[in-house]
C-alpha cells in the first residue's frame, strides 16, 4: 500500500554543554555561569569554548532536549499488546503479552509520574493480549481483547472496571460484539468502542457505553475500511478512530465521530501508513500518533493532527520505535509506553516522553 509523501523533519540543534535531568516532572537544565558585573566575556583557555559560546551550547541543548524523546524509570515487565490510560498523575498499563511466560497476562502496573517509579497492583480476573483501556472520573476501564493464551483469538466482550482507592475489579456488562485491537475512548459520560478484530475479522461497527445507564447501544459504523490494530482518542469534542490494518494490509486512514450530529467524518489521511499503535490528545485538539510495524520493521516517524489546520505534520521520531505500545498525555507531554521493539513478538520495559509544542 502507498504510505504517501515522507514526513517533513524537524530540524534539532545539538549542544553538549548543559546537563539535562527529569525533576519533578519537569526538565532541568544546568549550563555556563557569567561573569561579575563590568567584567565582559573572559579569555578562553586554548582549545576551550567561551562562556558565551558555552551558554550558546547550553541554550541549543536546552531547545534539542525538548525536541526528543527522553527515557524514564523501566516498567517492571517487559510487555507487549497492551493497554494504558492516566488518572491524575498515575499511568495504568494493563494485558498483553509478558516476556517470560510468552503468554497473555492479567497484570496491572502503576506508573507514578512525579515520583518516576512503578508499582504492580491487582491483576484483572482475566488475562488478555491487544485490550483497550480509558480513563472515566477516577476508574480505570478495559475493554476487550483476546482471551487466548499465546494467540490472537477469542476475542472478548467484557468491559470491567478498575478502582484505584479499594485497588478492585469489577465486571460491568458485556459489549455486544467481541472486539479486540480496537479503538476506544471517552467523551461526555460515554465510552465509545469501534473497530477492531472480532470473530469474523475486522470490523466497522462501533457500540456505546453508556456510565450512567449501564448499558451498551449501537453507534454508527466507521466509515473507512474495516480494521484492527488501530488507535483512538478523544480530543476537542471528537472521538478518533485513526489507521490500523486488515489482512497485513496497513492503513493511513483518519476519521473522527462528532458525538453531537452523530456522524463519522473523514480526515486528510496520515503521512504514514500503521498499525499496531498508540495515540494521545494535546493542546488545542491536537492528536499524536506514534509507533506500529510495517514489513520493513517497527516504526519510529510520529505525527501530529492539527484540526485548525485539518493537517498533519512531523514530530520528532521515536527513541525507541515499537509496536504493541501503550500511549498517555498529561498536558502536552506524551508517553509512549513497553510494546515491542521489533515486528512479531517482542517485549520492552520502555517508557519514553516527548513534550509537544
Amino acid at each position: 500500500m502507498n504510505a504517501g509523501p515522507p514526513l517533513a523533519r524537524r530540524r534539532t540543534l545539538a549542544g553538549a554543554a548543559a546537563l539535562l535531568a527529569v525533576a519533578g516532572g519537569a526538565l532541568v537544565t544546568a549550563g555556563a555561569g557569567r561573569g561579575g558585573p563590568g567584567s565582559g566575556p573572559p579569555s578562553a583557555p586554548p582549545g576551550a569554548s567561551s562562556p558565551l559560546a558555552a551558554a550558546g551550547d547550553a541554550d541549543r541543548t536546552r531547545r534539542s532536549a525538548r525536541d526528543e524523546w527522553q527515557p524514564l524509570a523501566p516498567a517492571t515487565l517487559e510487555r507487549t499488546e497492551v493497554a494504558a490510560a492516566r488518572i491524575g498523575r498515575f499511568v495504568y498499563v494493563v494485558g498483553g503479552f509478558e516476556r517470560r511466560s510468552r503468554l497473555s497476562t492479567a497484570a496491572l502496573e502503576r506508573y507514578d509520574i512525579r515520583r518516576d517509579r512503578w508499582k504492580r497492583l491487582r491483576s484483572m480476573p482475566i488475562a488478555v493480549n491487544h485490550p483497550t483501556a480509558a480513563a472515566y472520573r477516577g476508574r480505570l476501564y478495559v475493554h476487550g481483547g483476546y482471551r487466548a493464551r499465546g494467540d490472537l483469538s477469542s476475542a472478548s466482550k467484557r468491559l470491567y472496571a478498575y478502582q484505584p482507592g479499594a485497588n478492585r475489579w469489577r465486571r460491568l456488562p458485556d459489549s455486544r460484539t467481541e472486539r479486540a485491537a480496537h479503538a476506544l475512548a471517552v467523551l461526555g459520560g460515554r465510552l465509545y468502542a469501534a473497530g477492531g478484530a472480532g470473530e469474523t475479522g475486522g470490523l466497522r461497527s462501533m457500540e456505546i457505553y453508556d456510565f450512567g445507564r449501564r448499558r451498551w447501544s449501537r453507534g454508527p459504523a466507521l466509515r473507512g475500511p474495516a480494521r484492527d490494530h488501530m488507535t483512538g482518542v478523544a480530543a476537542g469534542g471528537y472521538f478518533y478512530a485513526l489507521a490500523g490494518r486488515n489482512a497485513g494490509t496497513n492503513y493511513r486512514t483518519a476519521e473522527r465521530y462528532d458525538p453531537r450530529r452523530r456522524r463519522w467524518a473523514l480526515l486528510p489521511p496520515m503521512s504514514k501508513a500503521r498499525g499496531g499503535i498508540a495515540s494521545a490528545a494535546v493542546s488545542r485538539g491536537r492528536v499524536v500518533v506514534f509507533g506500529g510495524e510495517e514489513p520493513a520493521g517497527t516504526i519510529r516517524e510520529v505525527e501530529l493532527y492539527d484540526p485548525r489546520r485539518r493537517s498533519w505534520s512531523a514530530l520528532p521520531d521515536m527513541r525507541t520505535p515499537r509496536h504493541g505500545l501503550g500511549g498517555v498525555s498529561l498536558g502536552d507531554r506524551v508517553y509512549a509506553i513497553e510494546g515491542g521493539p521489533q515486528p512479531g513478538f517482542h517485549f520492552a520495559r520502555t517508557i519514553e516522553f516527548l513534550d509537544v509544542r
